[in-house]
């Protein structure tokens, strides 16, 4: 179906209420989309789940919880037609640069603790790292069809950041 099939009229029936309920909380359907997108995107608690252990096991955690949420999560099923729909769509495009931003600065930073305390080496571009890493699980996802398990994501980290 994709972004271009989405229906409000769809989602009203599926909902069991008018298409004017639907209107007077979103005004159009990238608006219903990115909300629901908003709902869904689960992220780790910076708080409780990225405080513990190693930055390399930040590094992991944060990966790991990247190739979930592309292999079993209600978003994983969008993302293609997402990707086609910010090409037009300035509320998807909205959102998924916001969703994406969110985990990459949360990488971005755990990589930089990393660096500045020793964990990786010194050549490290946090950033140029961040992207490698994220951009490796999203592509063995989207282009391969694999999914990221721990070995892969062992040898990734291997790879970008060293030992």
């Amino acid at each position: 179906m994709g972004y271009a099939g989405f229906r409000m009229e769809s989602v009203a029936a599926r909902a069991g209420v008018g298409r004017s309920t639907l209107y007077r909380h979103w005004p159009d359907k990238a608006a219903l989309i990115a909300d629901a997108l908003e709902t869904l995107n689960v992220q780790p608690n910076p708080d409780r789940e990225l405080v513990a252990g190693t930055a390399r096991q930040r590094v992991e955690l944060l990966l790991s919880h990247l190739a979930r949420a592309l292999s079993d999560s209600p978003v994983a099923a969008c993302i293609p037609a997402l990707i086609q729909a910010t090409e037009h769509e300035p509320a998807i495009r909205e959102f998924f640069h916001r969703y994406s931003a969110q985990r990459r600065h949360r990488l971005t930073d755990a990589i930089a603790a990393g660096v500045n305390d020793g964990q990786f080496p010194a050549r490290v571009d946090a950033e140029a790292a961040s992207a490698a890493l994220s951009g490796a699980v999203f592509y063995r996802r989207l282009m391969t069809a694999d999914l990221a398990d721990a070995e892969f994501i062992g040898a990734l980290l291997e790879t970008v950041l060293g030992d």
